[in-house]
């Protein structure tokens, strides 16, 4: 058997796809993968695969060609954009005496190096466990001994192997326990959210499409961006206050890429469920790039598999400074319903138009009206000021209060249910008998 080197600094990227379509494109992003992970491409060789060989998933003629290549560029990993299986993995290292990498473990390894948070840590660990449970046979002949021997070191007959898949089943599910515990927090946290009537909107789309950066200057936070693939893993929530719809919590997740592996998406479904249960999702698209409606319909796919197809969209096209302005239309006509906005996060523009856009779809229920409170009803008052609903306020002679409130109904809903009468006194002052809103988009009360 090989020595596997550990440096992986020099790859060799081989990219199969199907009679007719090589796509320059796929392969560009797929040595963007590797150098995000650190790799130095060296060589890069496309591979046409009619039928995948169950040997070497490629052909027998191209799997020695690329054995040539890795000897001719001094290639110490070869990176597969395909996921393979255990065997056609062990066999294509025992051919070429090379370290193969497929796309589900190139980009486990790209998690494991930007996750930072507990959370992350975890997931990415549980990820690539699964991962490698499969793998366990991939050339180490230690594997295959069994303890035993001189006295006293006689075990009881397992194998390596089998000793080693046993410790990684109890690893796996310790750490699914402790995801498990992490996720039941995050859900007590919504729930909190939830109760605080505060509505949630996500940042989602493709990786390196800007959204860190949008989180950053939406919200003022120092979020870590970078031009590069997966630049953060863990969910930031950051409060914004200013909107004509009221109070929101936006939240940065992580990007999405194409055929991204199912383990991982299971892995982090506690860290997905902040776009899956949020009130509106934010899809920022690179503008400028030129598969962007490609990107869109893979972060499409995801959504539909961890179940958030049914949220309302507003579609941010991102980066709008580095393409022509004659490319930018002079209206944002919908698509399927959704808002179209062109911003620039790098230099700021855009982002009263975003807002706005934002306001539209969470603001388009609102009531509004003037609450007349006794000077007995500092509680409702000190709530009203809380969840950011008062428009204006003035002060009676008599120590009173008449407040005017101007707010989208699922932030004014839930304090109809205030206890002592306080949510009765708020009902009867903003609905009409009928139970219509008293609201007119018409009065100054809504141009606060």
């Amino acid at each position: 058997m090989f020595d596997r080197s550990r440096k992986g600094e020099r790859a060799l990227l081989l990219q199969p796809h199907a009679p007719g379509q090589s796509d320059p494109d796929v392969l560009e992003e797929f040595a963007e993968l590797a150098r995000s992970a650190g790799a130095t491409v060296v060589g890069t060789l496309a591979a046409r695969v009619d039928t995948p060989n169950p040997r070497y998933f490629v052909g027998t003629g191209k799997a020695e060609e690329l054995k040539t290549h890795r000897v001719v560029l001094d290639a110490d990993l070869i990176l597969v954009n395909h996921a393979l299986s255990p065997v056609q993995e062990r066999n294509l290292e025992k051919l070429t005496e090379c370290r193969v990498v497929d796309r589900t473990g190139l980009i486990l390894d790209i998690f494991a190096q930007r996750a930072r948070s507990h959370e992350g840590k975890l997931q990415v660990e549980l990820a690539q466990l699964k991962h490698m449970s499969t793998r366990l046979v991939r050339g180490w002949t230690h594997l295959e001994r069994q303890r035993g021997g001189a006295i006293g070191l006689r075990g009881p007959g397992e194998t390596q192997l089998e000793i080693d898949r046993r410790l990684l089943a109890e690893r796996v599910k310790q750490l699914q326990r402790r995801l498990d515990k992490v996720e039941t927090q995050r859900a007590q946290a919504r729930r909190s959210r939830e109760r605080s009537a505060l509505p949630v909107v996500a940042l989602v789309g493709y990786t390196n499409a800007g959204k860190s950066t949008l989180f950053n200057a939406m919200t003022g936070a120092e979020v870590y961006a970078a031009d590069q693939l997966f630049a953060t893993l863990d969910p930031t929530l950051r409060r914004i206050d200013g909107l004509a719809c009221g109070p929101i919590v936006l939240a940065d997740t992580v990007g999405f890429i194409r055929d991204l592996p199912h383990d991982l998406v299971a892995a982090f479904r506690s860290t997905l469920a902040e776009a899956r249960d949020a009130d509106l999702l934010l899809h920022v698209i690179d503008a400028s790039d030129p598969e962007r409606d490609t990107r869109v319909a893979d972060v499409e796919r995801v959504l539909a598999e961890i179940g958030a197809t049914d949220i309302p969209q507003v579609l941010v096209f991102n980066k709008m400074d580095r393409i022509d302005a004659d490319a930018i239309p002079a209206e944002s006509p919908d698509r399927e319903g959704a808002p179209r906005v062109w911003v620039s996060a790098r230099d700021r523009l855009g982002l009263d138009r975003l807002g706005d856009a934002i306001a539209s779809v969470l603001g388009r229920e609102r009531i509004a009206g003037t609450v007349e409170l006794p000077a007995t009803a500092g509680r409702l008052r000190a709530r009203l000021h809380a969840q950011g609903l008062v428009a204006a306020e003035r002060v009676r002679d008599d120590g009173g209060w008449d407040i005017d409130v101007d707010a989208p109904r699922n932030l004014v809903e839930p304090l109809f249910g205030l206890p002592d009468g306080d949510g009765e006194r708020l009902r009867g002052a903003l609905l009409a008998p009928s139970g219509d809103p008293t609201y007119n988009p018409e009065s100054p009360l809504h141009r606060r």
